[in-house]
Protein backbone atom coordinates (compact mmCIF):
# COMPACT_ATOMS: atom_id res chain seq x y z
CA UNK A 1 0.00 0.00 0.00
CA UNK A 2 2.52 2.68 -0.98
CA UNK A 3 1.52 6.53 -0.67
CA UNK A 4 -0.11 7.90 -3.48
CA UNK A 5 2.72 10.61 -5.39
CA UNK A 6 -0.27 13.24 -7.43
CA UNK A 7 -1.43 14.70 -3.91
CA UNK A 8 -5.14 12.40 -4.57
CA UNK A 9 -5.29 11.14 -1.13
CA UNK A 10 -5.94 7.20 -1.08
CA UNK A 11 -4.28 5.99 2.23
CA UNK A 12 -4.92 8.07 5.37
CA UNK A 13 -2.92 6.82 8.55
CA UNK A 14 -4.74 7.29 11.81
CA UNK A 15 -2.43 7.43 15.26
CA UNK A 16 -4.77 6.48 18.69
CA UNK A 17 -4.06 4.47 21.31
CA UNK A 18 -4.72 0.53 22.04
CA UNK A 19 -7.10 1.62 25.03
CA UNK A 20 -10.83 3.17 24.81
CA UNK A 21 -10.40 6.29 26.74
CA UNK A 22 -12.83 7.60 29.44
CA UNK A 23 -15.28 8.80 27.64
CA UNK A 24 -17.46 7.30 24.59
CA UNK A 25 -17.00 10.25 22.99
CA UNK A 26 -13.96 9.09 21.90
CA UNK A 27 -15.30 5.63 21.12
CA UNK A 28 -17.67 6.91 18.95
CA UNK A 29 -14.99 9.29 17.10
CA UNK A 30 -13.22 5.88 16.23
CA UNK A 31 -15.89 4.96 14.73
CA UNK A 32 -17.38 7.48 12.77
CA UNK A 33 -13.93 7.84 11.34
CA UNK A 34 -13.67 4.73 10.52
CA UNK A 35 -16.48 4.81 8.60
CA UNK A 36 -16.05 7.57 7.16
CA UNK A 37 -12.62 6.40 5.45
CA UNK A 38 -14.49 3.50 3.98
CA UNK A 39 -17.56 5.49 2.77
CA UNK A 40 -15.17 7.42 0.61
CA UNK A 41 -13.09 4.39 -0.40
CA UNK A 42 -9.92 5.20 1.34
CA UNK A 43 -7.37 2.91 2.41
CA UNK A 44 -6.23 2.54 6.24
CA UNK A 45 -2.67 2.64 7.85
CA UNK A 46 -2.62 2.56 11.51
CA UNK A 47 -0.87 0.98 14.25
CA UNK A 48 -1.65 -2.08 14.12
CA UNK A 49 -2.97 -4.28 16.99
CA UNK A 50 -6.60 -5.05 17.63
CA UNK A 51 -7.16 -3.30 20.88
CA UNK A 52 -8.92 0.12 21.63
CA UNK A 53 -9.63 3.29 19.40
CA UNK A 54 -6.91 1.74 16.91
CA UNK A 55 -9.28 -1.48 16.75
CA UNK A 56 -12.29 0.22 15.95
CA UNK A 57 -11.28 2.32 13.36
CA UNK A 58 -9.39 -0.27 11.10
CA UNK A 59 -12.29 -2.96 12.28
CA UNK A 60 -15.02 -0.56 10.76
CA UNK A 61 -13.27 0.65 7.64
CA UNK A 62 -12.22 -2.86 6.40
CA UNK A 63 -15.57 -4.52 7.47
CA UNK A 64 -16.63 -1.57 4.78
CA UNK A 65 -14.24 -2.41 2.40
CA UNK A 66 -10.88 -0.07 2.88
CA UNK A 67 -7.71 -1.82 2.95
CA UNK A 68 -5.91 -2.09 6.06
CA UNK A 69 -2.31 -1.71 6.78
CA UNK A 70 -1.62 -2.33 10.64
CA UNK A 71 2.34 -1.58 11.17
CA UNK A 72 3.73 -2.50 14.67
CA UNK A 73 7.17 -2.63 16.67
CA UNK A 74 8.48 -6.04 16.98
CA UNK A 75 8.59 -5.31 20.72
CA UNK A 76 5.42 -4.57 20.65
CA UNK A 77 4.17 -7.50 18.77
CA UNK A 78 6.16 -9.75 21.35
CA UNK A 79 4.03 -8.81 24.37
CA UNK A 80 1.26 -11.06 25.44
CA UNK A 81 -1.15 -7.90 25.25
CA UNK A 82 -0.42 -7.10 21.60
CA UNK A 83 0.10 -10.58 20.16
CA UNK A 84 -3.52 -10.04 18.65
CA UNK A 85 -2.95 -9.99 14.87
CA UNK A 86 -3.29 -6.56 13.42
CA UNK A 87 -6.81 -6.18 11.19
CA UNK A 88 -6.07 -6.57 7.71
CA UNK A 89 -2.28 -6.63 6.35
CA UNK A 90 0.33 -6.64 9.31
CA UNK A 91 4.17 -5.28 8.75
CA UNK A 92 6.16 -5.88 11.63
CA UNK A 93 9.11 -3.28 12.14
CA UNK A 94 12.34 -2.98 14.35
CA UNK A 95 11.19 -0.02 16.30
CA UNK A 96 8.86 2.89 17.00
CA UNK A 97 10.82 4.98 15.05
CA UNK A 98 10.81 3.24 11.99
CA UNK A 99 7.13 2.36 12.58
CA UNK A 100 6.58 6.21 11.91
CA UNK A 101 8.86 6.05 8.68
CA UNK A 102 7.03 3.28 7.43
CA UNK A 103 3.78 5.23 7.98
CA UNK A 104 4.93 8.08 6.24
CA UNK A 105 6.16 5.99 3.06
CA UNK A 106 2.60 3.96 2.92
CA UNK A 107 0.42 6.97 3.78
CA UNK A 108 -1.04 10.71 1.71
CA UNK A 109 -2.18 12.08 5.31
CA UNK A 110 -2.56 11.47 8.94
CA UNK A 111 -5.37 11.81 11.42
CA UNK A 112 -4.33 11.87 15.28
CA UNK A 113 -7.42 10.34 17.29
CA UNK A 114 -6.85 10.85 21.24
CA UNK A 115 -4.04 8.80 22.35
CA UNK A 116 -0.89 8.72 24.98
CA UNK A 117 2.77 9.61 24.99
CA UNK A 118 3.53 7.16 21.50
CA UNK A 119 0.64 8.99 19.83
CA UNK A 120 1.82 12.85 21.33
CA UNK A 121 5.65 11.94 19.90
CA UNK A 122 4.04 10.36 16.21
CA UNK A 123 2.56 13.72 16.21
CA UNK A 124 5.76 15.84 17.57
CA UNK A 125 7.69 13.92 15.00
CA UNK A 126 5.87 14.14 11.65
CA UNK A 127 5.41 18.05 12.27
CA UNK A 128 8.82 18.70 13.38
CA UNK A 129 9.64 16.89 9.53
CA UNK A 130 7.27 19.06 7.63
CA UNK A 131 9.71 21.75 9.09
CA UNK A 132 13.22 19.82 7.79
CA UNK A 133 11.23 19.52 4.37
CA UNK A 134 11.02 15.30 5.10
CA UNK A 135 7.83 15.48 3.80
CA UNK A 136 4.97 17.89 2.79
CA UNK A 137 1.82 15.63 4.18
CA UNK A 138 -0.95 16.95 6.37
CA UNK A 139 -1.65 16.48 10.03
CA UNK A 140 -5.37 16.44 11.35
CA UNK A 141 -5.92 16.69 14.95
CA UNK A 142 -9.49 14.69 15.82
CA UNK A 143 -10.11 17.34 19.25
CA UNK A 144 -12.89 14.91 20.58
CA UNK A 145 -13.49 16.34 24.14
CA UNK A 146 -11.22 19.30 23.29
CA UNK A 147 -8.37 16.87 23.97
CA UNK A 148 -5.24 18.25 21.51
CA UNK A 149 -5.81 21.80 23.68
CA UNK A 150 -3.37 21.51 25.93
CA UNK A 151 -1.31 20.59 22.91
CA UNK A 152 -2.64 24.05 21.02
CA UNK A 153 -1.55 25.87 24.64
CA UNK A 154 2.08 24.63 24.57
CA UNK A 155 2.28 25.75 20.63
CA UNK A 156 0.94 29.20 21.67
CA UNK A 157 3.35 29.15 24.63
CA UNK A 158 6.38 28.28 22.86
CA UNK A 159 5.58 30.77 20.04
CA UNK A 160 4.92 33.59 22.88
CA UNK A 161 8.51 32.45 24.11
CA UNK A 162 10.18 32.49 21.17
CA UNK A 163 10.82 29.09 20.72
CA UNK A 164 9.20 28.55 17.73
CA UNK A 165 8.77 31.54 15.49
CA UNK A 166 5.04 33.19 15.04
CA UNK A 167 4.15 32.31 11.26
CA UNK A 168 4.33 28.72 11.97
CA UNK A 169 0.61 29.82 13.58
CA UNK A 170 -0.69 29.70 10.27
CA UNK A 171 -0.15 26.41 10.42
CA UNK A 172 -2.47 25.12 13.04
CA UNK A 173 -5.92 26.16 11.53
CA UNK A 174 -9.25 25.24 13.09
CA UNK A 175 -11.51 23.00 11.15
CA UNK A 176 -15.31 23.53 11.67
CA UNK A 177 -15.78 21.23 8.88
CA UNK A 178 -15.51 17.80 8.12
CA UNK A 179 -11.81 16.85 8.51
CA UNK A 180 -11.85 13.98 6.12
CA UNK A 181 -13.42 16.39 3.38
CA UNK A 182 -10.67 19.11 4.18
CA UNK A 183 -7.97 16.48 3.18
CA UNK A 184 -9.52 14.95 0.42
CA UNK A 185 -9.81 18.85 -1.06
CA UNK A 186 -6.45 19.44 0.46
CA UNK A 187 -3.95 21.46 -1.74
CA UNK A 188 -0.25 21.94 -1.18
CA UNK A 189 0.67 25.65 -0.70
CA UNK A 190 2.66 27.55 -2.78
CA UNK A 191 6.38 28.22 -1.77
CA UNK A 192 6.67 30.81 -3.66
CA UNK A 193 4.00 32.87 -2.60
CA UNK A 194 4.84 32.36 1.04
CA UNK A 195 8.41 33.58 1.86
CA UNK A 196 9.68 33.30 4.91
CA UNK A 197 12.36 30.58 6.84
CA UNK A 198 9.28 28.19 8.01
CA UNK A 199 6.89 27.94 4.96
CA UNK A 200 5.60 24.15 6.17
CA UNK A 201 3.67 23.52 2.97
CA UNK A 202 1.48 21.81 5.41
CA UNK A 203 -1.62 22.52 7.66
CA UNK A 204 -2.33 21.01 11.18
CA UNK A 205 -5.80 20.79 11.44
CA UNK A 206 -8.27 20.60 14.34
CA UNK A 207 -11.79 19.32 13.98
CA UNK A 208 -14.35 19.17 16.69
CA UNK A 209 -16.00 16.01 17.15
CA UNK A 210 -19.49 17.12 16.73
CA UNK A 211 -18.39 18.37 13.37
CA UNK A 212 -17.75 14.77 12.33
CA UNK A 213 -20.75 13.06 13.19
CA UNK A 214 -23.64 15.69 11.88
CA UNK A 215 -22.54 14.08 8.69
CA UNK A 216 -22.85 10.71 9.03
Amino acid sequence: MAATPNRQFKNICVLSRFHYGKHKEFVEAAIDLGRSIAERKLHLVYGGGNRGLSKLVSEVAFVRGSQVLGIIPRALKSLGSFSDSSIGEELVVSDMQERITEMLNHADAFIFLPGDLATLEALITLASWVHLHIHQKPIGLLNVNNFYDGFIAFLNHAIKNYFIPSNAKKNFLLVLTLLMSYLICYKLIDRSQTPGPLCWSVQIMMVTVAAVRSTN
